[in-house]
């Protein structure tokens, strides 16, 4: 489909509920990724800010895979805590996975989130070059 908006879904407890996509593939190549915390199969997977992270990072990629990308393809990164104390730990994931790409990236002090046990937030934006896209029979725009 030439210059059709692909979404994808991760049966997130708040997807349906709420009524949004976990990714949006635009047609020029830009893919974002929504919000991602620790819940998975609708529990907190991982207590601390680190462990966190990386569990919401993971939702994130796995998205991203499921589209044919991977970190190599982020361009753009958001994390969002609750404690300025988690600054170092959710930094660390992220160079951990982010390093070799080094994304745009912003990370943000905000007063909490749908579950008070959580303590992470991640946004990811991608990017598929145009040469990816005229192989997938995108409109190459």
């Amino acid at each position: 489909m030439t210059g059709a908006v692909r979404r994808i879904g991760s049966n997130g407890p708040w997807e349906e509920a709420f009524g949004y996509s976990r990714a949006v593939e635009l047609p020029n190549g830009l893919v974002l990724v929504s919000g991602c915390t620790s819940v998975v199969n609708g529990h907190i997977a991982a207590g601390g800010p680190y462990d966190q992270a990386m569990t919401a990072f993971g939702v994130a990629l796995d998205a991203l895979k499921e589209l044919g990308l991977g970190a190599e393809h982020v361009v753009r990164t958001r994390m969002y805590i609750t404690h300025a104390r988690d600054v170092d730990e959710v930094g660390r994931a992220h160079k951990e996975l982010f390093g070799g790409v080094r994304p745009a990236a912003s990370m943000l002090i905000v007063d909490g989130f749908v579950d008070p046990n959580l303590v992470v937030e991640v946004e990811v934006e991608a990017y598929r070059d145009r040469e990816d896209r005229d192989d997938r029979g995108g409109d190459g725009a």
